[in-house]
């Protein structure tokens, strides 16, 4: 594969690398050449969305026998990467869809849950969100002030969430949200409901007006007097918080293939400005400066891969991987931001032009160090595995 670096070396299989090389192709020939005006319009292109639908990209880590590709971790986070090199935001609708939409139903839902939900998830004919995070409720998700009571054979929440992603789009089919359910003494139980987009009394805001992935679709949530049937409960009914981080923990091998190929596209795009860029009679790739630049971001992007493949092969293999998967999150967070840092440093004022991938990457990044678990989250759980914490 030509590139920076060779995917060949991460002794991957051959189907894995004909994936990676069918997506970045994808990407380079589909997704960049919408990516700016997407961006600067705030618009998710939902056509791009059905052709990476038709590529069986939303299937990957799922069994055949409920509608996947029959894959495994490490495929989806090879194709998340590739896209993300072209444009974060329409890789992280692919990583949500996956990781928070489609996964918790896959992993918790009844085999009826699971027959009425997946098809269309799986196929990208429908996205799904993931409601947990509230105003007061973040990395400190056991914050939840949202509820549920049960009445008359269904469940009535009343609450709000902020920041959820894929919860706003035409294919949005659902949302699931984290409720406070009932109490174990002081602590609250907190349980994961399932409730269709257009059910009275549950109202998605205004699109947030985002710093990064400007594409990708965020809102606010509201449930007010919001009610489901009893039997939208996802999985045991005080479990939601629990099965939540196991989810979160394979989300954050997504997230930091995501943030690989994100420091990966900024290493391209600074390589090619290099060459071409002349100054002072000469290409800026003959620069020992710029030379040791390019050499450092090509040193973050072959860590941050190694990171992430260790933790999918560890998770597909069916191995412990908490600690893998904050390990990977945190060096490909750093990597896509200092990365991003050093191509628009290359690229001059021509770097703070949005046109330019590089721009949009700066942005982007940004937020890889915050969602799905803050950089200082990744920090208390490698320091709790080293036994100081």
């Amino acid at each position: 594969m030509t590139g920076p670096i060779d995917l060949r070396s991460y002794a991957l299989e051959d189907d894995e690398i004909e994936l990676a090389r069918m997506v970045r192709a994808f990407a380079d020939e589909v997704v960049a050449p919408r990516a700016y005006e997407a961006d600067r319009t705030h618009t998710l292109p939902l056509d791009v969305v059905a052709q990476m639908g038709e590529l069986g990209l939303f299937g990957l880590p799922f069994p055949e026998k409920v509608g996947g590709q029959g894959g495994t971790y490490l495929a989806l986070g090879l194709a998340i990467e590739a896209l993300a090199r072209a444009d974060q935001s329409i890789a992280i609708t692919l990583e949500a869809a996956v990781s928070l939409g489609a996964m918790p139903v896959f992993r918790f839902g009844t085999d009826a849950q699971r027959d009425e939900l997946l098809p269309d998830l799986l196929a990208g004919r429908a996205l799904a969100g993931f409601g947990l995070t509230e105003p007061e409720a973040g990395s400190d998700a056991g914050a939840t002030r949202t509820t549920a009571r049960r009445d008359d054979g269904e469940w009535v929440i009343e609450g709000s969430k902020q920041f959820i992603t894929n919860s706003g789009t035409p294919l949005t089919r659902f949302v699931t949200v984290t409720a406070v359910t009932g109490r174990e003494g002081d602590r609250p139980q907190i349980s994961t409901i399932i409730v269709p987009s257009g059910t009275p009394g549950f109202t998605v805001g205004p699109a947030y007006d985002k710093v990064g992935w400007r594409a990708s679709d965020t809102h606010p949530l509201s449930f007010d007097g919001c009610r489901v049937p009893e039997g939208n409960l996802l999985g045991e009914e005080g479990r939601g918080f629990a099965n939540f981080l196991h989810i979160l923990d394979e989300g954050r091998i997504a997230i930091a293939a995501l943030a690989t190929g994100a420091a990966e596209g900024c290493l391209e795009a600074a390589l090619d400005y290099a060459r071409s860029r002349v100054v002072f009679g000469a290409p800026l790739a003959t620069r020992q400066g710029i030379q040791f630049t390019l050499a450092r971001m090509q040193a973050r992007v072959h860590t941050a891969r190694l990171a992430w493949v260790r933790a999918a092969h560890l998770r597909d293999a069916g191995r412990p991987f908490k600690t893998e998967a904050a390990i990977a999150k945190l060096v490909s967070g750093d990597a896509a931001m200092d990365n991003a840092r050093d191509a628009t440093q290359i690229f001059g004022g021509n770097g703070f032009m949005n046109e330019y991938p590089v721009a949009r990457h700066y942005r982007d990044s940004k937020i890889l160090e915050i969602g799905e678990g803050t950089t200082e989250v990744q920090l208390l759980v490698i320091a709790r595995a080293l036994g100081v914490a």
